[in-house]
Parts: C-alpha cells; sequence; structure tokens
C-alpha cells in the first residue's frame, strides 16, 4: 500500500504553497476535508434490515440538505451561500467577503431496498439517512399447459 501525498498542481516550490495554500486559501474548516476537496466524507454500512448512509458535513443546518430520490438513485446536495461585509461610517466597504458550499453525493441504490421507507436525520453535524431493506421474492415459474396442434 501506498502512501497519499498532497501536492500543488501549479508551482511546486514549498515557499509558494507555504504563503499562498495556508494563509489565503485554506479551506479545509469550510469544504468538509483536509483534502480540498468539497466531499463530504460518507460511510456506508448494511445490516440485515437496512442500509445506513452516515455522512459528514458539519456547519449546516438540516434545512440545508436537498435529498432526493430518482430511478433507483439516492443524491443528497447541499448549497450554502454566506457573504459578511464591513462598512465605514461613511457607507464605503472596508471589507467584504463571499463564501459558497456546495456537495453532491449519489448513490444506486441495490433492488432490495424500500423507497418509500427512507428517512433522514442530521445531528451533531452527522446526517444519516436509513434505507430499509424489502424481501424480493424468487420468481417463480407459472404452470402453463401448451396444446399441440
Amino acid at each position: 500500500m501506498s502512501n497519499l501525498t498532497k501536492r500543488s498542481g501549479f508551482f511546486p516550490s514549498t515557499l509558494f504553497d507555504d504563503f499562498f495554500t495556508k494563509d489565503f486559501f485554506d479551506w479545509s474548516n469550510k469544504n468538509f476535508s483536509d483534502f480540498g476537496s468539497t466531499l463530504p466524507s460518507v460511510n456506508i454500512k448494511e445490516a440485515d434490515a437496512d442500509y445506513k448512509i452516515e455522512m459528514a458535513v458539519p456547519g449546516l443546518k438540516k434545512d440545508d440538505f436537498k435529498i432526493k430520490l430518482e430511478n433507483n438513485v439516492l443524491s443528497i446536495s447541499s448549497e450554502k451561500k454566506e457573504e459578511k461585509e464591513e462598512k465605514d461610517k461613511d457607507g464605503k466597504y472596508t471589507r467584504r467577503e463571499y463564501n459558497y458550499q456546495s456537495f453532491c453525493r449519489t448513490f444506486t441504490l441495490p433492488e432490495n431496498t424500500n423507497a418509500d421507507g427512507i428517512q433522514a436525520d442530521y445531528k451533531d453535524g452527522i446526517l444519516k439517512v436509513v434505507v430499509p431493506k424489502k424481501e424480493i421474492t424468487p420468481a417463480v415459474p407459472k404452470e402453463k399447459l401448451i396444446e399441440v396442434k
């Protein structure tokens, strides 16, 4: 097994990387991971009765999520925009910041899932989605008499 190493895609210079990535482009607190990715970490557990999807998405509210099932594909997404501004007494901007976060994760559900029973809960920065299983009965061949003509 090899180790993963984070590298800058622009310049190999350590001084450049340290100056820009640590000060100006530190997205680790805003984009859910230390790898510069906007995708939150996901754990999927299969039990006898259901599938449990746990997603680490701190700093959001339950209203920030959109969970949709279409053609047996479960998609979990979020989009959040923030704007902060400071003005001096003349009404001119002294500081104005924008922040935008979004992600979308999709999961193709197996045939043995019960779409009507899917439930979601968000607590302490963890989104938990429970997808119950349904029993699939194997197709039983029906007897049919074929008439010989």
